[in-house]
């Protein structure tokens, strides 16, 4: 898998952005998107309005890492 950034369009609120993410982190914020039934502009809407001062990319990442690791199980 390359881990090149992969650049693509969102749309937010009605303004368009482009948000590069490595394709691994593409891939997961679809499944979360389908899985939470939700396209993936309204979910990047979402982050978007929690981010802070943080670039979207970079809250996108965070918001993705978070929702895998809430997934782990936890040690006995």
């Amino acid at each position: 898998m390359n881990g090149r950034p992969v650049k693509h369009s969102l749309s937010l609120r009605g303004h368009r952005t482009s948000v590069s993410l490595e394709e691994i982190f593409w891939q997961e914020f679809r499944r979360i998107a389908r899985a939470r039934g939700q396209p993936i502009n309204a979910l990047a809407a979402d982050i978007d309005a929690t981010r802070g001062d943080i670039g979207l990319a970079s809250a996108i990442r965070v918001f993705v890492l978070q929702q895998a690791l809430a997934q782990r199980p936890t040690a006995p």
